[in-house]
């Protein structure tokens, strides 16, 4: 799940970081050829605890986001894409080089708000803009640490988690039925008047929080005095 609304299209040849050969049998060595389970969720929560060991261990600044946040927060979305990881601008190409060392493979794709790695055979986003704004320091400071299978890492706050994704919304990317859900598992954590703030008076934005309103996911906005 990315949070500008387009998946970024694979680089041409010329593109690609290509690593260091790995020399040794670490655990960090052998990402992309580990025997993974045939299940598709348990390949990205597998794919997800690595990048996310990785980039702990090195001690990078950092969010889990996406559809792997969703679950790490309690939703029961069933991981069938990638897994997103947000960092600052300015930290992205020591990210890549972090990854690059540790085994994947990382490359540019032409959309200029991302990083594209492989882990264990499935797609890892590298994402340093979040609806077309930067990743900040303030964000990722508010990430809530939590256990994702077993292993510890921060993850995008409720409140921006469900911002990235509704303010994402375009005239070119409106998939409300794969918001809706999120929305509903994750309410009760959600500052929604921070939210509606946010993502200002946007069209598609708007018409989702009035969908929210409908199936009564949310209370509708008090009008000013």
């Amino acid at each position: 799940m990315t949070q500008h609304g387009d998946h970024a299209t694979p680089a041409r040849r010329s593109e690609v970081r290509e690593l260091r050969p790995a020399t040794t049998n670490s655990e960090l060595s052998g990402l992309g050829e580990r025997q993974l389970p045939r299940d598709r969720h348990q390949a990205i929560l597998e794919a997800t605890k690595r990048v996310g060991a990785v980039l702990k261990g090195k001690g990078h600044a950092f969010a889990l986001a996406g559809s792997v946040a969703v679950y790490a927060h309690g939703g029961s979305q069933n991981l069938q894409h990638d897994a997103d990881f947000c960092v600052r601008p300015e930290d992205a190409e020591a990210v890549a080089d972090t990854l690059s060392e540790a085994g994947l493979t990382v490359y540019r794709p032409p959309e200029d708000w991302l990083l594209k790695a492989k882990c264990f055979d499935q797609d890892i986003d590298v994402i340093f803009e979040l609806a077309h704004r930067p990743v900040t320091t303030d964000m990722l400071s508010r990430a809530q640490e939590l256990s994702v299978a077993s292993v510890r890492m921060p993850v995008l706050s409720p409140t921006d988690l469900l911002w990235s994704l509704i303010a994402a919304f375009s005239e070119h990317h409106c998939d409300f039925g794969a918001v809706l859900p999120v929305a509903r598992a994750l309410r009760e954590k959600v500052d929604w008047e921070r939210v509606r703030q946010d993502c200002g008076d946007e069209p598609m934005p708007a018409a989702f929080f009035f969908l929210l309103e409908r199936l009564n996911v949310i209370s509708p906005r008090k009008e000013a005095p």
